[in-house]
Formats: structure tokens, sequence, C-alpha cells
């Protein structure tokens, strides 16, 4: 069995093969990754981070499976600046329309960060607006609904600008042994603890 984490740069598909031509994919990373390797979930075009690969069927059933509950943490940077009751409401959980459909969100948990992150610089950069005020949350979700942390955010005001996921379970960016990742970096291991 193989494993491996990659930072995916914004505008990269979680995928091997273009939708579309001219779209790039995992299969454009600087890596020859071996047959049968597949992502463990997604992320969408635009947004970055944490992402694993793996031919571990059973890793990626468990992984994969909503009774599981596996959190996973993103670093958002959005529109405007959250209260404690728009931070409430995204703990107790949301509702979000998915396919015409309303869904509730599990609760997550949520935190307005008093700094920026320190995260590599975006390519291309976020626009920046003087008019209107931005500021970066760290969302943790133990579920993976189609855009979940974007339509999340969105439905209490704050669009979100920037969406990087930073951890899967405890693999963590910035941490041993995921230090020092970079977008388009990937990180082989033999095994994995989940």
């Amino acid at each position: 069995m193989t494993y491996y984490f990659i930072y995916k740069p914004f505008g990269m598909l979680s995928q091997f093969t273009p939708d579309q031509a001219g779209q790039i994919t995992l299969s454009d990373l600087d890596f020859s990754f071996p047959k049968n390797v597949y992502p463990v979930g997604r992320l969408d075009a635009d947004s970055e981070g944490l992402l694993l690969l793996t031919d571990d069927k059973s890793l990626t059933d468990k992984l994969l499976n909503p009774k599981n509950h596996l959190p996973k943490t993103y670093r958002v940077q959005v529109e405007g600046i959250p209260e404690e009751v728009d931070l409430e409401k995204l703990r107790r959980g949301v509702d979000i329309k998915i396919n015409g459909k309303t869904q509730r969100t599990r609760p997550a948990k949520v935190s307005l960060l008093e700094t920026d992150p320190e995260l590599p610089p975006r390519v291309p950069p976020i626009r920046f607006r003087k008019s209107v005020p931005e500021s970066w949350l760290d969302i943790t979700i133990t579920e993976g609904k189609n855009r979940q942390v974007r339509r999340m955010c969105a439905a209490v005001g704050f669009p979100a600008l920037r969406l990087v996921r930073v951890a899967i379970g405890s693999y963590r960016l910035g941490e041993d042994p995921l230090d020092s990742m970079l977008p388009g970096v990937v990180r082989s291991f033999e095994q994995l603890a989940f």
C-alpha cells in the first residue's frame, strides 16, 4: 500500500484527468504516482491545501464513511468580520442547499483567528478591496458535503474568499511529518495511522 499527502495548489482539480481542455490536474504535479492511487475525498479547484491519495481501498472506505466523522480543518478567509452570534450558528449547524435540496450541517468547531495565518501566497492573489474588511476563521467539520465550508460561510453572510485545508484527522500542515509543505509538494509514506 502507498500513501501520499499533497498540498493541492489553487486552480488544480482533485483528479488525474481534466473535464475540459486546459484544466490543471494532479497529473500536472512534478511526481509520478503509481497506478491505482486515487484521492481520498476532494478539494474543489478554488480550494487549496492537504489532500490524501492512496491505493489502500480499506483506508479510503474508512475515511470516507460518514459514520466515522473524520475531522477536517480549514483556514477560511471571509469577507467581513463575523461576530460571536455568527460563529455560534456555524458551531450548531446551518442549512445549506446542495442540488436544490436543503441539508443541515453537523455541528462544527469554529473560531475567529486573531491574526492572519502563515500560509504561502495564493497564485493568483485574492483581490483586495479597501472598503470591505476581511477576517480568517478556523473551521473543523466531520462530514464532507459538496463545497460545504463555502456554503456554511455564505449561509451566515460571510462569503469565503480563500479556503485552505490544513488538517485531515491528526495530520496537519506545518507539523511533523507535514512541516514545510508548499503548494505542489508531495510527501509519500509507507503507513499512516487514522
